[in-house]
């Protein structure tokens, strides 16, 4: 998730503000000409008419599982989604990594659990190369794009929207070597700065001790927007997916809180990564 896969989200915030928003006024004009309240359209996808609202006024992105459900409810044929996905393939920017990004940049909080990454956020630029040089499916070109727009995602940590952005790693990934001991050290000392210094970040390290615990099913985030509702990103080796119904939801949160009751505190976490820092020399 803060790994390569994660990395295309790219630069042409304009392209995928116009996509979405073209498939968005689709959608409301759909609902008007039905003469139907955000409620009753929610109703007949399935979905609750805060969700409608919110989608229509661009606070929360369109999802794929949305658009299924508006296709299905209105007999389409599955216009909505080929409309999503087509319009997609001309900024080559795939629909899941838009919907990572619209989460990302209207979230006030994210909570954040990485097994074998640091997060995206939280990653020096030495780090990020790293982890793209290790990538030889994408060339120089490419990989100096991607490094740049995974920088400048950071900048949400300092955004006007998010307010808290709360962590968890697992061990393994404060000893797993990316880029080498100078890279690595830098890294975790970083992580430890931030965790004191800045006002937005708390952080937590599962420690090996653990054993086996509800992390090791995989890395996600979950965010909760500007308008109070909550959505989640997860990621696997072919592509992403934004969950958003509650029963989703209420199983993420629990598998959260699970992982979260395995961490330290952040002042024990910040002295395991001061510690595990040094012993990259």
């Amino acid at each position: 998730m803060a790994g390569q896969h994660d990395s295309i989200e790219g630069t042409g915030r304009h392209m995928n503000v116009t996509v979405a928003a073209f498939v968005v006024r689709e959608l409301r004009r759909a609902r008007i000409a039905a003469q139907e309240t955000q409620e009753e359209f929610g109703q007949r996808c399935n979905f609750s008419g805060s969700h409608v609202g919110s989608v229509e006024t661009g606070s929360r992105p369109p999802t794929l599982e949305y658009l299924r459900a508006v296709d299905r409810a209105r007999g389409t044929g599955g216009l909505f989604e080929r409309m999503w996905l087509e319009l997609s393939g001309l900024d080559e920017i795939p629909p899941w990594v838009r919907e990572r990004a619209s989460m990302e940049s209207d979230a006030t909080m994210l909570r954040w659990y990485e097994q074998s990454w640091v997060p995206g956020l939280l990653q020096t630029e030495e780090y990020v190369r790293a982890v793209f040089a290790s990538n030889r499916r994408i060339s120089q070109e490419e990989a100096e794009r991607r490094i740049a727009d995974r920088l400048e995602r950071q900048r949400v940590l300092d955004g006007e929207h998010l307010s808290l952005l709360v962590a968890v790693l697992d061990e393994a990934a404060l000893r797993r070597s990316v880029g080498g001991p100078k890279v690595m050290r830098g890294q975790l000392l970083h992580l430890a700065g931030v965790a004191v210094d800045h006002p937005r970040v708390r952080l937590h390290v599962v420690p090996a001790s653990a054993g086996a615990y509800a992390g090791l099913n995989g890395p996600f985030i979950i965010a909760r927007l500007t308008n109070g509702e909550e959505v989640a990103y997860l990621d696997n080796q072919l592509k992403g997916q934004v969950a958003a119904r509650e029963p989703e939801m209420a199983e993420l949160r629990d598998a959260w809180e699970a992982i979260l009751g395995e961490a330290p505190t952040p002042q024990q976490s910040i002295d395991k990564l001061t510690e595990v820092a040094e012993t990259w020399i």
